[in-house]
Order: structure tokens, then sequence, then C-alpha cells
């Protein structure tokens, strides 16, 4: 096992120590299954993002609503009649 040394953001430091103490665990621990969550993320062998390309777009054709109302619209606002 390698030993280091790392700095945390106060608030990060104080919720890792708050949940290793609900937790009955050590802030190491917490810090390890932290670090093996992130790990299981970010497998090896993935695709670089520089790969990826987005689809073409499709044509939807015209709103059903015009673009001036869409705020009103997303908000569940009253719509202009």
């Amino acid at each position: 096992m390698v030993k280091t040394q790392i700095q945390i953001p106060d608030h990060l430091f104080k919720e890792a120590k708050r949940i290793a103490s609900e937790c009955e665990m050590s802030f190491a621990q917490v810090v390890r299954i932290g670090l093996e969550g992130l790990v299981r993320q970010f497998p090896p062998g993935r695709q670089a993002p520089e790969d990826w390309q987005p689809p073409a777009p499709i044509d939807m054709g015209v709103p059903l609503v015009p673009e001036e109302e869409w705020d009103a619209l997303c908000h569940g606002e009253e719509m202009n009649d």
C-alpha cells in the first residue's frame, strides 16, 4: 500500500469525516472507497473524447409553439392565445 499526502478543500474534508463517523470507518477507508468508485466509472481503454462526434441533426419540421413562448411553456406558465 502507498502512503501519500493530498490537499482537500475544507468542506470536502468535513463531509468525508462525517461519512467516516456515521459509517464507523476511518477517513482513509472513505477516501479509498471514493477512489474505487471513480476508477470504476473510468475504466482503462475508454474511447478518447476527441474521437466522439455528435450525431447529424434531424429536421423535425416546423415547431408547434413559437420560439417566443418556449420559456413560458417550459416553466408551466399560461401561454398567450
